[in-house]
């Protein structure tokens, strides 16, 4: 017997995709508006890029924190991974179980080691665009399988000063979600699944600044609970989470002068993934 709960949390879902998808062929539409205040002028020929923005159900359900209790009495952080968030957000259109994908770049890569992104990089000469790119991107990173992603639609480009790129934000609904996992320790230390009223909670929200030599650089910024650590998502994935949450009408008020500290960070260079 399907609970009520169960049953409205899968309306607001359809509802979130509905949203989404809407959100999509608007920005076909308007040649890109979506992104309209992350769009700096670009001198130059920028290079093309992906990332995929995959939103999905976590499969938990809400009741079920109890089955993440290992043999010790610990929770177990694999299985707290899969869990909806208990907070419901205010807009009614995200359930508790309405998620988004990221990935942890290993501390080892050459730029923004240790940030946490979208899947993404660079589109190849045999990829066919950028939808192309940022599954192929997604599936080498993650191991999801791309034939479970419905392609929303692409939001437009969003050029990069500092990097000189011009990154295609893919939107995409995870229709029928597969596992996911670390592919390279090269490139990735985690793979995980947040959900989306965790960043809309003011608690988990704030800014980040840089300053240097008389300059400052500040963004938007959000704490995610996964493997039984704190992630700070900032730069490019925060911004464009903001701008998204802006335009859906989910973001809850925040306090932007709160600020998030960060250790050893280099100035921007566009937030992109270079390697």
């Amino acid at each position: 017997m399907v609970t009520d709960a169960v049953s409205s949390e899968s309306a607001a879902n359809r509802g979130a995709r509905a949203q989404l998808a809407a959100l999509a062929a608007r920005a076909g539409d308007e040649g890109g508006g979506v992104f309209a205040r992350l769009r700096p002028a670009l001198s130059g020929q920028g290079r093309a890029a992906a990332v995929l923005i995959l939103f999905g159900e976590l499969g938990a359900p809400a009741s079920s924190r109890e089955a993440a209790i290992d043999g010790s009495g610990a929770l177990d952080s694999n299985a707290v991974d899969a869990l909806p968030r208990d907070r419901p957000a205010r807009a009614e259109v995200v359930s508790r179980d309405l998620d988004v994908l990221f990935v942890e770049r290993a501390s080892t890569l050459r730029s923004h080691a240790g940030q946490i992104a979208f899947p993404g990089g660079r589109i190849d000469p045999g990829d066919s665009g950028p939808v192309a790119a940022a599954l192929r991107e997604a599936r080498e990173e993650t191991g999801l399988d791309p034939a479970g992603v419905e392609v929303l639609g692409n939001l437009g480009v969003v050029p990069l000063e500092r990097s000189q790129h011009l990154v295609a934000p893919v939107l995409g609904w995870w229709r029928e979600p597969s596992p996911v996992q670390v592919v390279d320790e090269a490139e990735s230390a985690s793979v995980f699944r947040t959900p989306v009223a965790e960043l809309l909670d003011a608690a988990n929200r704030g800014s980040t600044v840089i300053r240097r030599a008389g300059h400052e650089w500040r963004g938007p910024a959000f704490i995610a609970h996964a493997g039984g650590r704190e992630h700070l998502v900032w730069g490019f994935t925060a911004m464009l989470l903001d701008a998204l949450f802006d335009e859906l009408g989910w973001a809850e008020p925040w306090d932007a002068s709160r600020e998030f500290p960060l250790v050893g960070a280099p100035a921007p260079r566009g937030e992109f993934n270079e390697d």
